[in-house]
């Protein structure tokens, strides 16, 4: 009865340490491939070889497709980002001290694969941990990262740390040096730098002048003033009917007005502006006493129809206001 027990013993600890070096040589195998190139290119033989139990050891696999006969996008694009965190990997863990593998399957090298998982779109990362070892876990089915849009090397790295055992220094993704990049932006940088030398005598003056900057000032002030961004908030209709088969213009009460009302108000602050700019500054310049007085009449004039306009329209707005001035 003894004998027969340490037989089974014996034979259960047999099993465990061939499945264990069994899973051993699989890492090792593969891992010499990830050593020379990260992510190794996986087959269908491969893939169900690393996949079945026992393992020590962490998978990843992205199943993709990759040729343009597929026309995936998010394929091509998240491509060189699993390129960049392969080949980061493969710096920082060059022993395999994290026992983690990362590898690709594309879809003409394993159809059966993605027929066998159902898979009806890619990319789809799947994350396999270890059945066997301290880091085993009971669950042996893979996790799944499904692509809703474009994923950089980060993220996904991210999203891998998240399901690896804690409190390990793992790599971090190194990108390599964008020379293009740099090219570009130094000649940009030079270019600008150039052109402003050559310039700056000339636009100088530009940028000096108070009446240009005045005008962009009194420009944006008419257009904030008169209720451009109540509009793009709001959405407001341009115009709206009267109820009488006619169209109105102005929209009664201080929380509504139409798109037509913003750039009548803004027109009539705009005429009252360069009326009193002209009576303030360029009236008092005029030599002619004739010529200075019949310039006074008119923008005086203009100032009270213009004032009498917008107090009507004041009163359209707010019904009990009860002042008003002639003609309107």
């Amino acid at each position: 009865m003894y004998l027969f027990k340490y037989l089974a013993l014996a034979a259960l600890s047999l099993a465990t340490v061939s499945a264990r070096k069994a899973s051993t040589t699989k890492f090792d195998t593969y891992f010499s491939k990830q050593a020379s190139s990260a992510p190794f290119e996986l087959d269908e033989k491969g893939y169900n070889e690393l996949t079945t139990a026992p393992r020590d050891y962490s998978l990843a696999v992205l199943l993709t497709a990759r040729d343009a006969r597929y026309a995936c996008g998010l394929c091509k694009e998240f491509d060189p980002e699993w390129n960049i965190l392969g080949r980061s990997w493969q710096k920082g863990d060059k022993h395999g001290d994290h026992r983690l593998l990362l590898s690709t399957v594309d879809f003409d090298n394993g159809r059966n694969i993605f027929m066998k998982l159902q898979l009806q779109t890619a990319p789809v990362l799947l994350f396999f941990p270890p059945t066997v070892g301290p880091n085993a876990k009971p669950d042996s089915q893979p996790l799944r990262l499904d692509f809703l849009g474009p994923q950089t090397a980060e993220g996904v790295h991210n999203w891998l740390l998240r399901h690896l055992p804690a409190g390990g220094q793992y790599p971090t993704i190194s990108r390599p040096i964008n020379y293009t990049r740099i090219a570009v932006t130094v000649t940009l940088l030079l270019g600008a730098f150039t052109f402003l030398t050559v310039a700056y005598p000339y636009v100088l003056p530009v940028i000096q002048n108070r009446n240009l900057w005045a005008g962009i000032s009194l420009i944006l002030i008419l257009l904030f003033t008169s209720g451009h961004m109540f509009n793009h908030i709001r959405r407001v209709p341009y115009v709206a009917g009267n109820g009488r088969g006619g169209i109105s213009y102005f929209a009664g009460g201080f929380q509504n007005q139409y798109g037509m009302e913003t750039q009548v108000v803004a027109a009539m602050y705009a005429i009252l502006a360069f009326a009193a700019i002209n009576l303030a500054l360029r009236v008092p310049r005029i030599k002619d006493a004739r010529t200075q007085q019949l310039a006074v009449i008119i923008w005086a004039t203009v100032v009270f129809g213009m004032y009498s306009f917008l107090m009507s329209v004041f009163r359209i707005k707010n019904g009990g206001y009860p002042f008003w001035l002639p003609p309107f």
